[in-house]
């Protein structure tokens, strides 16, 4: 497959020339992120949360705890808990020589579907294993795995990639015509995430150094190719 088919949900009102069903580009971004929202409704109420997350072959993993029952018993429903998950990167500012022009550039993925918990503990350890390399790709092998009361804490969900889309924001303001000889500034801001020098723990071990793929450059970039 190398679409989504396109849907009901999938299908914008606004500015459709900048969304795509592409498999390719929607793994591209997920591949990215490091953070995802995922919307739900409670007792008729919608709730969004934060959380991170792991995309393994046409499967997206949450991250969740044992904790959040309500989440968890919607979750367990055998058609599983209905959710909208967003992954979004943030790529520019896009200033305008008029306030109503001014955007953002942007590439962004949305989910529709199930969310169901993984009951299998050899699917949890590897979705687990899976989300910590989503943050940091090489880490999973490289700390102590997770205990059987630390997986118990755990919950982990399960969505499966049917129906997605990608919207993509590039370029510069869209300034009218009769703007152009105004004089305000106008252009792009180009933005993107920064990884500072890793901070060691105190007590760390001289012995222990600091591994290579912590190193200056190492880490996935999450700013868009230019």
């Amino acid at each position: 497959m190398s679409s989504y088919p396109v849907t009901g949900r999938t299908t914008p009102t606004r500015h459709r020339e900048r969304v795509g069903y592409e498999v390719a580009k929607a793994y591209a971004v997920l591949d990215a992120g490091y953070l995802c929202h995922v919307g739900f409704v409670v007792d008729g109420a919608p709730v969004v949360l934060p959380t991170v997350y792991a995309r393994v072959g046409e499967r997206l993993y949450l991250h969740g705890s044992t904790g959040a029952r309500w989440l968890l018993r919607g979750a367990e429903d055998p058609a599983g808990l209905p959710v909208c998950v967003v992954v979004t990167l943030l790529d520019g500012l896009v200033l305008s020589r008029s306030a109503f022009g001014h955007s953002v550039n942007y590439r962004s993925v949305v989910v529709h579907g199930a969310a169901r918990p993984i009951t299998d503990p050899a699917e949890q350890a590897a979705a687990l294993a899976a989300v910590v390399d989503q943050v940091i790709p090489g880490r999973a092998t490289d700390c102590r795995p997770p205990t059987a009361k630390e997986l118990s804490a755990t919950a982990v969900l399960r969505v499966d990639l049917a129906e997605v889309s990608v919207k993509i924001r590039t370029g510069g303001p869209l300034d009218q015509p009769d703007d152009d000889g105004l004089p305000y500034w106008a252009g792009v801001i180009p933005l993107g995430m920064h990884a500072d020098a890793p901070i060691p723990v105190q007590g760390l071990s001289p012995d222990v150094r600091l591994p290579g793929y912590l190193e200056p450059g190492a880490l996935k970039p999450a700013r868009a190719a230019s």
